[in-house]
């Protein structure tokens, strides 16, 4: 993938996200960090407070109730947050063109979330999880796409 100079490049997970901006050419990319942002990652039985619950069926007995997935929805809140970050720096003017790396359901997620500005300027997407690879991967799996 051809990347212009001066591009953001946002690469996110659930629980990080790291914006760059492309100091190369769209021949060949030096993505440097702009900023860096990171939840705790923790797992879904440590977020939760107590198992789940039952409740009286209308034909009587009792029926388990389903557990909420307290760690995805802090995934979804957290690419609602980036996706929001991206719509603000859209308005402002921040970038003319930009590329999102991210796996498949984070992608997803916040393609939900773009605003017009941010969808005009969206030049291109990679389904990767690459959020935990060094800058140097990041720059092959772009220039390979």
């Amino acid at each position: 993938m051809q990347i212009p100079h001066d591009s953001v490049v946002l690469v996110a997970d659930g629980a990080k996200m790291l914006f760059f901006r492309n100091q190369g050419d769209d021949q060949f990319l030096k993505l440097v960090v702009e900023e860096a942002d990171q939840q705790r990652d923790e797992p879904d039985r440590d977020i939760k407070t107590d198992a789940a619950g039952r409740m009286p069926r209308t034909t009587g007995g009792n029926a388990a109730v389903d557990e909420a997935d307290f760690h995805r929805q802090a995934e979804v809140r957290f690419a609602r947050e980036a996706a929001e970050m991206l719509n603000g720096r859209a308005l402002a003017g921040n970038f003319d063109s930009l590329v999102v790396v991210a796996p498949p359901r984070t992608l997803g997620e916040l393609r939900k979330h773009y605003h017009k500005e941010t969808e005009k300027r969206l030049m291109g997407e990679l389904a990767k999880d690459l959020a935990n690879q060094p800058v140097d991967r990041i720059e092959a799996a772009l220039a390979g796409a």
